[in-house]
């Protein structure tokens, strides 16, 4: 009788200990966690669900040897995964115990099922970091564009730019000066151009730009980095100066200015990273 041998190796393992977390984070959540649905409920459970299914697709492609079959660039599927994975995972763990544990009177069953998604929630997050440490270019290492510094960090882009979104949707806070206006059209604009070169790498749709790939990374790099920079200084002024205050500050907004912050420096070192990659390379 035939025996088969599934090969192992510790990006395995790393990847069944995510697969094995998610899992146990979304049912016990939903099982006995007594959640209500809508919110930031919803949005943990996506972040468990979500990863467990994407993980749990990348196991069985590779498992089955399917990689030259898949649509896609199976050198940036994989990585972008587990990097968007860690962020999601990593968010639910500090979401999840804000929302659901912290003053909160709980007792018996519900306050172990919410204790246990927080623990596993953050086993996760630990396991895709060790799979995206795994996997990440090495110097010298001829690898896909997603699994270098730069690729990582558009993943981190728009994943930040995710989060600005959902802060200042609820309430709307940018309708009130055209200077905010334009904040919510960088965060817009650099999020869809930030998409598309994940989209392009993962897809391998790179050779169909009219111009070449690098040039448009640069190009974009640095259009990004001044608008992320009008938009640092534009909303804190007009969300805080009291000449243009429309209610007081919430913790919504300053959350907003940190990451808008954030997601500047984020493309200071993309554009840094990608001038380095382009001219030093030529």
């Amino acid at each position: 009788m035939p025996l088969i041998v599934l090969p192992t190796s510790q990006l395995l393992w790393v990847r069944v200990a995510a697969l094995l977390f998610t899992c146990v984070a979304f049912s016990v959540a939903a099982h006995g966690a007594q959640l209500h649905h809508g919110g930031m409920a919803d949005w943990c459970i996506f972040c468990w669900a979500f990863s467990f299914a994407c993980t749990l697709l990348v196991l069985l492609v590779e498992q089955f040897g399917l990689q030259a079959r898949a649509p896609v660039s199976w050198s940036n599927f994989p990585i972008t995964i587990a990097c968007y994975a860690s962020l999601l995972c990593l968010s639910a763990s500090i979401i999840f115990p804000v929302f659901f544990l912290k003053d909160q009177r709980l007792y018996g069953d519900t306050r172990d099922y919410r204790i246990a998604s927080t623990v596993f929630s953050c086993l996760a997050a630990v396991a895709y970091m060790g799979e995206v440490s795994l996997t990440k270019a090495r110097p010298g290492e001829v690898a896909g564009y997603m699994a270098t510094a730069p690729g990582l960090m558009k993943v981190c882009q728009t994943f930040v730019a995710c989060i600005i979104f959902i802060l200042v949707s609820d309430p709307v806070s940018y309708d009130h000066h055209a200077a905010l206006k334009w904040c919510m059209a960088v965060y817009c604009i650099c999020f869809i151009l930030s998409m598309a070169v994940v989209v392009l790498c993962v897809g391998e749709c790179t050779g169909c730009l009219p111009i070449p790939f690098s040039k448009f990374l640069s190009g974009y790099g640095l259009l990004a980095v001044i608008m992320y920079l009008t938009a640092t200084i534009l909303w804190p002024v007009f969300q805080f100066d009291k000449q243009y205050q429309r209610s007081q500050a919430s913790s919504k907004l300053i959350a907003v200015a940190v990451l808008t912050a954030l997601n500047f420096l984020l493309y200071v070192a993309d554009l840094a990273y990608t001038a380095r990659l382009v001219f030093v390379s030529a």
